[in-house]
């Protein structure tokens, strides 16, 4: 006997986290630097909590939208696209590829190419989406996903159950090296596949064209949207040379992506746009925009490229200055809502500097977090002790230490770590000088607000701070490689709270920090199924964290969507992010 699966059960996605640059331009599903990538139950934005009473009473009666007041004052370059939007974004990696993007900006691009067989719903539910049904084994252990009819790649070839395979097959390979965790998911002979002891995994059976079973060794809270969310890749586009053991062939397609969302990408200019069109052949019907263009915008220029009118919807940096200049436009609508993720200053734990918990917590202690997310997001921001938004159902600040600004128990920290003062002021040990490397990306609000203070509050513990201005992917290669002692950036979050950010050698784990207790809750978390036994699971977990202090947790700040009133048709939450609803988006006659 077979069971219809119930999405409004389980609240998450593939990646637990999506890194994203910090400022004006953190995006969920990816990386404020994601990306980051979606939220938990929530706060809503209410139209009812105008932003402009921010000033007033703090950054929650901010939450809301402004509409356009005077589309009269829209610009002529904006009148005159009939038929397509620019939406302004920071520089892409150019991995436009679900399985192996690893930022919030490739994320929202892949996200309108290549659709799974669920999506996320605006209060972070999941609903079917290219599947039209699926069915779950009373044991729980087996997952039959029946593809729609209609469902169709771009190039008009149907999207089959053997394309699901393909994908999952690429995942489990042993080359793969994404941010995903498949072995984590308990398919049956995905270990044996990834061994290269067998050319099949034994656990997924195609039935026939349009269905596909998945059968699993073990469940978790996690296991059906990982298995829904497995995006089906063309094989004959994808495929042609790949060899078990190798996915070079298929990464070398990053930048000439092909899937089965409502738009297709036509062109690609690194660092300066991705042109888009419809999908004719999209099984949700051809979006009503024609054409789509993702313009590389700053911080320095997202408020001037929309009042000109060369883009129509950008991600602002929020803070009371850009929240007038852009309410004062009259022709965009303002829209203002809790970010799910967080802004954060990561440590290199396997640098000798950041290795003894002393030194961590004295480096938190002796920040002005507070004074940092005042001068750059003012109400519209306030200063996180664990990684994770308080519009999480998992969200606690039980018995978690505020790590308010104190530069004399940041001193003794010091100390008893055996940092002590040279002749110079600055501190030594072993005759090593306590001098940090900081990356940072330039143009950024946050951190033309966060370098000073940081300089001078680390100066006063005897701690030379070397900084160096980079973009934001030269920052992630660093990171890739390993070669850093600190950076800023963010996670946007995913509507569970299951990450590996904090697992032991985890996918998206960038800091080396590994704590045998933290991973044993995360799996505690991870297997649960009572929504109330798992808070205080994720409630324990967060606690050690806080006391660990791998990296300096900075803030949880709202976002803002600055969008041309001419557009209508969103449908936009802490959850689900702007791209979800370009599908459906019509510009206004």
């Amino acid at each position: 006997m077979k069971k219809r699966l119930s999405l409004m059960l389980v609240t998450l996605m593939a990646f637990g986290s999506i890194l994203a640059a910090c400022g004006g331009e953190e995006a969920a599903p990816a990386d404020e630097s994601a990306v980051t990538t979606p939220a938990e139950t929530g706060e809503e934005a209410t139209e009812e909590t105008p932003a402009e009473n921010a000033e007033e009473s703090g950054s929650e009666s901010a939450i809301g939208l402004t509409e356009a007041t005077d589309m009269s004052m829209n610009p002529a370059p904006a009148l005159a696209r009939t038929d397509s939007m620019i939406i302004g974004t920071v520089a892409p990696q150019g991995v436009f590829n679900p399985l192996f993007h690893q930022t919030a900006y490739d994320f929202a691009i892949d996200d309108i190419i290549f659709p799974s067989l669920i999506k996320v719903k605006e209060d972070g539910t999941y609903e079917n989406d290219m599947a039209d049904k699926i069915d779950i084994s009373d044991d729980n252990l087996t997952y039959t996903f029946h593809i729609r009819d209609d469902a169709n790649f771009s190039d008009g070839t149907p999207v089959t159950a053997n394309d699901y395979l393909f994908a999952a097959k690429v995942l489990m390979d042993a080359s793969y090296d994404g941010q995903s965790d498949p072995l984590s998911w308990n398919i049956v002979g995905a270990n044996e596949y990834n061994e290269g002891t067998s050319a099949d995994i034994s656990g997924i059976k195609v039935i026939d064209d349009k269905t596909v079973e998945v059968t699993v060794s073990d469940y978790d809270a996690m296991t059906q949207i990982n298995l829904g969310l497995i995006p089906p890749m063309s094989e004959a586009y994808y495929g042609a040379n790949y060899k078990q053991g190798d996915v070079s062939s298929i990464k070398e397609l990053n930048n000439k992506p092909m899937g089965a969302g409502p738009y297709k990408m036509t062109s690609y200019s690194a660092g300066q746009e991705v042109d888009m069109e419809a999908n004719e052949n999209y099984y949700g019907g051809a979006p009503k925009v024609k054409s789509l263009i993702f313009k590389v915008t700053t911080d320095l220029t997202s408020i001037s490229t929309l009042q000109s009118g060369e883009t129509d919807l950008d991600n602002v940096t929020v803070n009371e200055d850009n929240v007038e200049e852009l309410q004062a436009s009259g022709f965009l609508d303002v829209d203002i809502l809790k970010n799910n993720g967080y802004g954060y200053v990561a440590m290199n734990n396997n640098n000798p500097l950041f290795t003894d918990v002393k030194v961590r917590q004295a480096l938190t202690y002796g920040l002005n977090r507070e004074e940092v997310v005042v001068a750059a997001y003012g109400p519209y921001a306030e200063v996180i002790n664990i990684p994770q938004s308080d519009v999480s159902w998992a969200y606690t600040a039980e018995n978690i230490d505020t790590y308010d600004y104190d530069p004399e128990k940041a001193k003794q920290l010091l100390e008893e770590a055996g940092w002590v003062e040279g002749a110079d002021g600055i501190r030594e040990k072993d005759g090593k000088k306590f001098e940090i490397n900081f990356s940072a990306t330039a143009d950024n609000p946050v951190i033309e607000a966060l370098i000073p203070i940081m300089t001078e509050n680390y100066e006063e513990l005897g701690i030379k701070l070397v900084t160096e201005t980079l973009d934001f992917n030269a920052i992630m290669e660093k990171k890739d490689r390993g070669d850093y002692d600190m950076f800023f950036a963010a996670w946007g979050l995913t509507p569970d709270p299951d990450t590996t950010v904090y697992i032991t050698d985890g996918a998206q784990n960038n800091s080396g920090y590994s704590n045998p207790k933290v991973d044993e809750l995360y799996a505690q978390g991870k297997k649960e199924l009572d929504l109330e036994k798992r808070k205080e699971i994720y409630a324990q977990a967060y606690q050690l964290i806080n006391a660990d202090a791998p990296e300096i947790l900075m803030y949880q700040r709202t976002n803002m969507l600055a969008i041309n009133g001419r557009l209508d048709g969103w449908d936009i939450s802490p959850y689900k992010e702007y791209q979800h609803s370009l599908s459906q988006v019509e510009i206004a006659q």
